[in-house]
């Protein structure tokens, strides 16, 4: 594993092992795999828009997991697989950058707040801008929360569940509401602890050079 790779436990996980061997054997490259991400992600945050019941919210709740499963195969099929790009640390980065805002902007719409979808957004994509910052300038990326990408969409997810639950029964959406509130304020967050991370290790570098 390399120190600017997200740490997945999953990827020893025989199930996907076997799933990033099926696909090394019908030649499917990581780069397509990281564009499925994106599509998936896109197209759960439309059927939520047109659907913020219970259909809308299990299949965008599933779209999440099949975006999540894409993140998880396009790296090990690049990596473990062999077939690593020189074009795959741009599919790496902007197909996540897509799905998250479509995800975080889509909820938005869907209840109504698009206001703080897209500064939910925002702040999603900037936790991503403060990480990669940081190995841009040398330094190891820090892929830590409290509302990293995986922290997200678990909090989407189960957000998505429960409203499942709630719009039929009382014809609202505040557990997603609060979600998007959490995945906004959490982002924020997490770009100051990513930012005070970089400045920890700016200062350790600074001291063994001196």
């Amino acid at each position: 594993m390399t120190k600017n790779r997200r740490p997945i436990k999953a990827r020893s996980a025989g199930w996907a092992k076997d799933l990033a061997n099926a696909l090394l054997k019908q030649d499917v490259s990581p780069n397509q795999i990281s564009v499925a991400s994106a599509l998936f992600a896109l197209l759960g945050a439309g059927v939520l828009i047109l659907d913020n019941g219970v259909i809308g919210s299990i299949m965008c709740a599933l779209s999440i997991q099949l975006r999540l499963l894409c993140n998880l195969l396009d790296g090990m099929v690049a990596i473990e697989g062999g077939k690593k790009s020189h074009l795959g640390i741009l599919y790496n980065e902007f197909p996540d950058r897509i799905a998250d805002s479509a995800l975080i902007v889509g909820l938005g719409y869907a209840i109504g707040y698009p206001n703080l979808g897209w500064l939910g957004a925002l702040a999603a994509t900037l936790t991503a801008y403060v990480r990669v910052f940081g190995g841009s300038i040398g330094l190891t990326q820090c892929f830590a929360g409290p509302m990293a990408k995986q922290h997200r969409m678990a909090l989407m997810t189960a957000a998505l569940l429960l409203n499942a639950i709630e719009a039929p029964v009382y014809g609202t959406h505040y557990v997603l509401l609060i979600a998007l509130a959490m995945i906004t304020l959490g982002s924020l967050i997490t770009c100051a602890t990513r930012t005070l991370f970089i400045t920890r290790q700016l200062k350790v570098n600074a001291h063994v050079d001196q």
